[in-house]
């Protein structure tokens, strides 16, 4: 598994919902909802693998979270699939 940049690190969920702010409404209904709900319970190296998904460009996310393929690093496919697997709260 590769190194979090973000690991052992604490982190500002007001930054952190900041970044969840993107250039698609579409991700936008998607990661603030489950930071808002989510973040604060994930454990450290979670909330870092979180963080880094969101340097990934904006297309490869929201193809990510549509199902229509999935990242090649093993964290990141994890946290991709726990946020779809969470996903259906805010979007009945």
């Amino acid at each position: 598994m590769t190194q979090s940049k973000s690991e052992n690190t604490e982190f500002d969920l007001n930054k952190v919902l900041w970044n969840c702010r993107r250039g698609m409404l579409e991700l936008d209904v998607i990661l603030i909802p489950f930071a808002k709900a989510y973040f604060a319970e994930l454990k450290a190296e979670q909330q870092g693998v979180f963080v880094d998904l969101l340097d990934e460009a904006d297309p490869d996310l929201f193809n990510w979270l549509m199902g229509h393929g999935a990242p090649s690093q093993p964290e990141l496919k994890t946290m991709v699939e726990l946020i779809r697997s969470k996903n259906h709260h805010f979007n009945p």
